[in-house]
């Protein structure tokens, strides 16, 4: 080949190296033409080691603009290793080379283009050949198809989703631009591991938004235990850069622990972290020790109480655990010792406690006041085999008190009562039922409390799982009588099924037994909506559900219940003086943006409670003409401050206190 060109082209040059380890310098090509050798470095005896050693130098020696140009045969393991490789900062396409007519080969021969471009940019890979042309039975081209649809799948993700995980390859490759130099205002949520690692990590890296400041580190790592994973101050964007801000680092990252971090200890956890962080130093840290901080956790100790999974909700946990330092109002009830709460967590979503319970040694107030005590039903199904009971009884024969609510959010669901305090004021002074109904049991907290704390409100619940009901009855005190009724039912289906049951506005009948005055149509106070024969409305709607499918971007509710179909039956469900309200939690703006955005389409008056210390935000709505303004809030506070019979004044305060943080939106 030498003496073939050396008259012709006298130029060019012949050289003898390692692909795998090129002796050019960075950046000193235009083109790089591969025919067949990506392939020949991956086959199975050589495995991916070649192939990424010979990628990487491929990368590093083409000049920014320049081509790759591969011939190869596409099968699935090389192409997997080229478009990963390639996925940030490159544009590919991919295009068949046709055959000879004299040619008989059974297999087909593509011609790969990749463009050296901007480092973050993800974009799809496009081809030039019609699919319906080639042979599609051919397990080569199926093969091909199959791995090119799942990279632009993949790369789809990245371009649409913002709550992306990178791993540390990804960064490496560019996903995020250059690791070793600060870039002002970044932030990449990312997954820590290796082969070498015992755990993954979730993380964030954050770069400081002002690099002009001195800072008294240039890289740092804070650990957040499990405990304190979920709140706003670590889950939130505003919050993590408040972070940022006092740990005074010009590069801080955020490293979540979860239950697969339960058992190690703090020097497991660090020894681990180490060699993964020091991935992500820059460059102006010339090798200095990266200090490790740790955000207390405020559990002392922690009890597996029970664990069942549901065919419906996945592996439920039961735990037990006690605060060494517990804030708020709940101090002043118990202001002795350390705080135990029985906690019920859904492993399918690790950073929210689905339900949080004080316990107490009075235990609470709530009695069963009906004919269906049903608190002592045996949960038979908790107990099949393959169940792992871990205790029998609660600590110290405490009991799970019904008086008081521990989580913050619940509190602020009871301060937008306030928004129609006048009407269930009304509806009290009358002797008349307000019928409230909550979307997702969980352990049953929250209407407990409005069971127990409003004499005149009728509760119904709907709840999808039979098994949570079951839990909630037997580790969590729940009762069932003639103001608590729950319906195994999907919640969707069950506000439809009331929506299609109300009387047009202003329909009335004739009673005859009051001379022909026109009355309202209501069922009696222990009749159950979906009994009702007369359409009653619903007073209160809450919907409280946690969503099963993290990839939308909420973690509550299930994105269902924020689409305008079931919106618009909420809101003819609920009477014309009715609430709506929906617990959201969501880490993406865009996602909260856009729920509200919906409430607005549909409801005449909407109102949003922010909780600072929460990811929760608790979005309230008014279907009547006639919304509440800022200037009425301090009266409806007190409206409801008088309805609501707490047992620890303390309480009510907290969720009178919490009215003044709602705002008003619409």
């Amino acid at each position: 080949m030498l003496r073939r060109n050396v008259r012709d082209r006298p130029a060019m040059k012949w050289r003898v190296m390692d692909m795998t380890s090129m002796q050019f310098s960075d950046e000193t090509f235009d083109i790089v033409l591969d025919k067949g050798g990506l392939d020949a470095l991956m086959e199975p005896e050589h495995g991916f080691k070649l192939g990424d050693q010979y990628l990487s130098e491929v990368k590093r020696v083409l000049i920014s603009g320049g081509k790759f140009i591969c011939l190869t045969l596409a099968e699935s393991h090389v192409l997997g290793l080229l478009f990963s490789k390639l996925r940030f900062g490159w544009i590919i396409s991919i295009h068949a080379i046709p055959h000879k007519s004299c040619e008989k080969s059974s297999l087909q021969t593509f011609m790969v283009i990749a463009l050296k471009g901007s480092p973050a940019v993800v974009q799809a890979i496009t081809s030039s050949f019609n699919r319906s042309l080639l042979d599609c039975n051919s397990n080569q081209i199926s093969a091909m198809f199959k791995e090119l649809d799942n990279e632009n799948s993949i790369r789809e993700e990245y371009l649409t989703g913002s709550d992306v995980l990178h791993s540390l390859e990804d960064l490496r490759l560019g996903a995020k631009g250059a690791l070793d130099k600060l870039n002002p205002g970044r932030r990449v949520q990312l997954i820590l591991s290796s082969q070498s690692s015992r755990y993954s990590f979730r993380a964030v890296l954050l770069d400081a938004q002002e690099q002009s400041k001195t800072y008294l580190r240039h890289c740092g790592v804070i650990i957040v235990p499990k405990a304190r994973a979920h709140g706003w101050l670590y889950s939130s964007e505003e919050g993590q850069w408040k972070v940022v801000e006092s740990a005074e680092a010009a590069r801080l990252i955020m490293v979540f622990l979860d239950s697969s971090h339960m058992h190690a200890s703090m020097d497991d956890i660090q020894k681990d972290l180490s060699p993964l962080v020091k991935q992500l130093e820059p460059a102006n840290n010339h090798g200095s020790q990266i200090p490790f901080m740790m955000v207390d956790d405020p559990i002392k100790d922690r009890e597996l109480v029970h664990q069942v999974t549901s065919s419906l909700t996945g592996r439920i946990t039961i735990e037990d655990v006690v605060f060494s330092n517990v804030e708020g109002d709940v101090s002043h009830i118990l202001p002795d010792g350390d705080l135990t709460f029985r906690r019920m967590i859904f492993q399918r979503n690790e950073d929210l406690v689905q339900s949080e319970a004080l316990l107490t040694r009075e235990g609470s107030t709530v009695k069963s006041s009906g004919r269906t005590d049903r608190r002592k039903v045996s949960s038979s199904k908790s107990r099949k085999r393959g169940n792992q009971r871990k205790t029998n009884e609660p600590q110290d024969n405490l009991k799970i008190s019904h008086d008081y609510l521990a989580s913050s959010y619940h509190s602020g669901i009871l301060s937008g009562f306030m928004l129609v305090s006048s009407y269930l004021e009304k509806m009290s002074s009358t002797g008349r039922t307000v019928r409230a109904v909550v979307i997702g049991l969980g352990a049953g907290l929250l209407p407990m409390f409005l069971h127990g704390t409003i004499p005149s409100m009728h509760v119904e619940v709907v709840e999808l799982d039979s098994l949570v009901l079951n839990l909630a009855r037997e580790y969590f005190d729940f009762i069932e009588n003639d103001r608590m009724k729950v319906h195994i039912t999907d919640g969707i289906e069950f506000v439809r099924r009331v929506a299609s049951t109300i009387a047009p506005a202003g329909a009335a009948v004739i009673d005859g037994k009051e001379n022909g005055n026109l009355r309202t149509l209501q069922s009696p106070d222990s009749e159950s909506l979906l009994d009702s024969q007369n359409g009653s409305e619903i007073d209160i709607l809450v919907v409280d559900v946690d969503s099963e499918d993290p990839s939308s971007g909420l973690s509550c509710p299930a994105a269902d219940f924020v689409e305008e179909p079931f919106l618009r039956d909420a809101k003819s469900s609920i009477s014309k003086q009715g609430l709506f309200v929906v617990n959201l939690v969501s880490r993406s703006t865009k996602i909260k943006e856009m729920v509200i955005s919906r409430l607005k389409t549909v409801f005449n008056h909407l109102y949003s409670l922010q909780l600072e210390e929460d990811v929760n935000e608790i979005l309230f709505a008014l279907k009547t003409d006639d919304g509440i303004t800022d200037n009425q809030f301090t009266e409806a506070a007190d409206q409801l401050q008088k309805l609501l019979l707490c047992r620890h004044p303390k309480m009510r305060q907290t969720i009178v206190d919490t009215c003044k943080k709602i705002t008003r939106l619409k």
